[in-house]
């Protein structure tokens, strides 16, 4: 393992700046669960369902606008893709503050079906940037930068909404979200090899990774490009969000039954720190592992957490239970580019947004009803172990899609490598 891979990825073109931009415009999104909760709670004097109401509202504004824009990128380009995020953005978190409830549950599937899409046209950049041999380090470190972005955004929600009130709060979500598209508008970083290249004055070192030389049977593959292996690269996505969600709810729970529902915000923070950790690892070593087999891992490391009977053992095996997590996310976003044609990778990001937005909206609720009926500590368990089926199951189709004489083992190819095939 040499964390020497980092320096050689952050010193290609255009990938250093485009980290940094990435960073920065992840904030808002972050702030944003956190801001709804309390702004809902402690301005509108509202339960905390109701607010639960708010965030799903957003939840599925994001599932239906999520693939819509990923495909106005890949058709129009992503200056002319993000125009109309940003100015719906600037609208809805400008009102937002004077809302009343019925309102602010509209206005908040707006704004979640026009989200500045900065997760989906950041790897969809890297896809383009970055080598092939380098896109699983370029990855991970993206899901590092991303586990940090969520340890500063909800504290800095949490603060701002508390110490001064949740309108300046929400104002600040707003205003910042309007800075990140802004940002993207003003960097454009490019999402096709045709945008690179013309950057860099011709022809770039870096090659499309997305398929052989052009055929007379890649037209057909291409109108292929569905295939069961990306649905089940998409379905690892949702595991992975039923796994967050379901933790994120049992680490509230149990702290709320010891009494330090006020130590939520370090103990999420040491998962984000233990998930920073475990993916900085992976991108750097000279395995790489399927995108099941770490969603697998992370259930099995989350389980032990249902043990947990202080805070303090809570917390050691908190950060156990993220050592695969950013590691599984970097690996899902780098299967996915590579089995997809390059005109349809802002597309696929989108669905795999939405596949986040669905595990996540399963995963909360059906883990706050075991703890409800079982306790927090079965939250823990109930999570790590839907992980753990659901990994195997997406294993078990694989196998069967592998068969030789079946049709379905072959479909990814044509010009999209599967994952494990380029692997070996």
């Amino acid at each position: 393992m040499s964390l020497g891979s980092y320096g050689s990825v952050l010193r290609l073109p255009g990938v250093l700046p485009l980290t940094l931009i990435a960073f920065v415009a992840r904030i808002p999104h972050a702030m944003t669960g956190v801001t709804l909760t309390l702004h809902v709670v402690l301005s509108l004097h509202r339960s905390y369902a109701e607010a639960g109401l708010v965030a799903a509202a957003m939840t599925v504004g994001m599932a239906i606008g999520a693939p819509w824009r990923g495909r106005r990128v890949d058709r129009i380009g992503l200056r002319r893709a993000l125009i109309p995020s940003v100015l719906v953005s600037s609208v809805i978190w400008v009102i937002a503050p004077r809302l009343g409830y019925g309102w602010l549950i509209v206005a908040a599937v707006v704004a979640g079906a026009f989200l500045v899409p900065v997760f989906s046209v950041v790897r969809q950049s890297l896809s383009v940037l970055v080598p092939a041999e380098q896109q699983r380090t370029a990855f991970a470190f993206d899901s590092v930068c991303t586990e940090l972005t969520f340890m500063v955004g909800p504290v800095l929600a949490a603060f701002l909404a508390t110490s001064l009130s949740t309108t300046v709060a929400l104002t600040v979500v707003g205003a910042s979200t309007v800075v990140a598209g802004v940002a993207l508008f003003w960097a454009d970083p490019p999402t096709t090899s045709v945008q690179r290249d013309a950057r860099h004055g011709g022809t770039s070192t870096v090659l499309p990774v997305t398929a052989p030389a052009p055929t007379v049977e890649q037209p057909v593959a291409d109108r292929r490009w569905l295939s069961p292996g990306l649905l089940i690269v998409l379905a690892a996505a949702s595991s992975v969000a039923v796994l967050l969600n379901g933790t994120d709810v049992s680490i509230v729970a149990a702290l709320e039954d010891w009494g330090r529902p006020g130590s939520v915000g370090w103990v999420v923070a040491l998962w984000c720190l233990g998930s920073a950790v475990g993916g900085l690892v992976y991108g750097a070593a000279p395995w790489e592992l399927h995108p099941l087999t770490l969603v697998a891992l992370f259930g099995l490391f989350t389980v032990p957490a249902a043990l947990a009977q202080t805070p303090t053992q809570l917390a050691v095996a908190i950060v156990i239970a993220g050592l695969p997590c950013a590691a599984a996310l970097s690996s899902i976003n780098a299967s996915l580019v590579r089995m997809v044609p390059e005109h349809r990778r802002g597309e696929v990001m989108g669905w795999s947004g939405t596949a986040n937005t669905l595990g996540g909206a399963v995963g909360a609720p059906v883990t706050g009803a075991v703890i409800d009926a079982l306790g927090a500590q079965a939250g823990f368990g109930f999570a790590g172990g839907a992980g753990v089926v659901l990994a195997g199951t997406g294993l078990a189709a694989m196998a069967v899609l592998r068969r030789p004489g079946r049709r379905g083992g072959r479909s990814d190819r044509g010009g999209r490598t599967s994952v494990s095939s380029r692997r070996r």
